[in-house]
Parts: structure tokens; C-alpha cells; sequence
């Protein structure tokens, strides 16, 4: 992880060309469920990992050691969803999905989407002022 850390990334394609096979098949895995989720999102580089914005950032995420870190990037979605996060560990914006368990699918489709009407409520209101 470390040289992950050092070096500086372009392109998401770029990120996951510097994985393992193993982790760079979970980290594809989770950015189709993202693609699925938020067809009109833009994939992007931000804070020198995989992201997507749509019209303002909508989630990150980035591989650790025994860990995929998915940054949906406020404490909301961890209070709407406390229920179905209760076996991961999150923290304010963070939620830490164990590499040797599959990814939830239904569940990140669910929070990416509640992101893209938060947005849009964001982007609504702005509009109005």
C-alpha cells in the first residue's frame, strides 16, 4: 500500500493497474456497481483514488491492506443505512468493506443512488436561491 500511496494517479485505470489481480478484480467489481448505480456520474481521480462526481462528488473509494474503503462522503448515509451497515465498520463518511468478504452489491447500488438525489436536491436548491 505504501507505494500506492506515493504515487501519484491519473486515471482510475491507472489505479487499478497498479493492484494485485485479486484486488484489482474486487476494486472492477465495485466500480461497474457504481457505473450501474450512477449511469451520468463522472469517473475521476480525486485525493489520488477512483471517484465519481455528479454535479458535486459523489463517492470515492480506494483499496487498503485488509479493506476496500468506500467514502460515500458524509455521515447521512451512514445514519439512513445503520441498519444494513451494522456488520461493517464506518466512521463519519467511511465505510470499510473486509477484502475476503464479497462486495454487497445491492447495498452500495442503494447508497450511490440516495447520493445522486442528495445531490440533486443540492444542486435544486442552489438554483432557487
Amino acid at each position: 500500500m505504501t507505494e500506492m500511496i506515493s504515487r501519484k494517479f491519473k486515471t482510475v485505470d491507472e489505479y487499478l493497474s497498479a493492484l494485485s489481480r485479486d484486488k484489482r478484480k474486487i476494486l472492477k467489481d465495485l466500480r461497474q456497481i457504481i457505473k450501474q448505480a450512477a449511469p451520468d456520474a463522472e469517473e475521476l481521480i480525486s485525493y489520488n483514488m477512483p471517484a465519481y462526481k455528479y454535479h458535486s462528488m459523489l463517492v470515492y473509494y480506494a483499496v487498503h491492506t485488509e479493506h476496500i474503503g468506500f467514502y460515500p462522503g458524509n455521515n447521512v448515509v451512514n445514519q439512513v443505512f445503520k441498519d444494513e451497515l451494522k456488520e461493517y465498520k464506518t466512521s463519519k463518511g467511511t465505510v470499510q468493506f473486509p477484502i475476503n468478504k464479497s462486495i454487497p452489491k445491492n447495498l452500495i447500488i442503494k447508497i450511490v443512488k440516495f447520493r445522486v438525489k442528495e445531490n440533486l436536491g443540492k444542486e435544486k436548491a442552489k438554483r432557487k436561491k
